[in-house]
């Protein structure tokens, strides 16, 4: 952990800053709402509309990702598996990546630089000191990788604490991707298989995937607890 702290920031920025973003999304939301739930309702149609651009799709797919991670309520997964559909496996799987990794980079950002009352808009107080507890201690590092790696638990959330905390950009960047990257190659893979007509592998992945997920849902409160107890130790 760095001993530097967040950037401080104007009270007035930092409680404007929320509605105005909110505002933001929601002209636009309501403006493309039947054009978004087109595009974002299944892999496929994100597919369709991604393999419409031609030689500049890989672009437009990035900033698809860019997107989901910035407006949280947009199934990550959706768009996970639609680039392994659409780009093999490979291709799909470092498109994938840069595009979360960039999205997750903004959400940090834009919590180092709004503060506390921006976040406390998105968040619940119990959930923003619960993981603030992890973000500040010895092992924060180890926490926050531990967190971003379970199922369950909201990916979106951790970013924005952890811009709140004096953890360095790069180690998040590093732990978060880290973390994230077992549920990106599973996604990937399982649109991949799916492109190329291999159900029995698809099949598995997704139900790998559910049982993980209902895991991490039943107990995420224990781990959660167990995480925040690890961090703090001294050895």
């Amino acid at each position: 952990m760095s001993s530097s702290s967040p950037t401080k920031r104007p009270p007035v920025i930092s409680y404007l800053g929320f509605p105005l973003l909110i505002v933001g999304i929601l002209v636009l939301v309501v403006v493309f709402s039947s054009q978004l739930w087109a595009i974002f309702s299944t892999p496929e149609a994100v597919r369709e509309w991604i393999s419409q651009w031609g030689l500049i799709a890989p672009g437009i797919f990035v900033a698809a990702q860019i997107l989901q991670v910035l407006v949280f309520v947009i199934p990550g997964e959706t768009v996970q598996i639609a680039g392994g559909y659409l780009f093999g496996y490979w291709l799909g799987l470092a498109l994938t990546t840069s595009g979360i990794a960039i999205g997750s980079a903004a959400n940090f950002y834009l919590a180092r630089f709004l503060g506390t009352p921006f976040v406390a808009h998105y968040f619940k107080e119990r959930q923003l000191k619960k993981f603030g507890r992890i973000a500040n201690s010895p092992k924060a590092q180890i926490g926050f990788f531990l967190l971003f790696v379970i199922p369950g638990i909201p990916k979106d959330i951790l970013c924005y604490v952890a811009g709140l905390s004096p953890m360095r950009f790069l180690y998040f960047l590093a732990v978060s991707m880290l973390g994230r990257l077992p549920g990106i190659i599973g996604s990937t893979l399982m649109g991949s298989a799916a492109a190329e007509r291999q159900w029995t592998l698809s099949i598995i992945i997704f139900a790998v995937a559910c049982v993980l997920f209902i895991v991490g849902l039943l107990y995420k409160e224990r781990i959660q607890s167990w995480i925040e107890r690890y961090s703090h130790r001294s050895r």
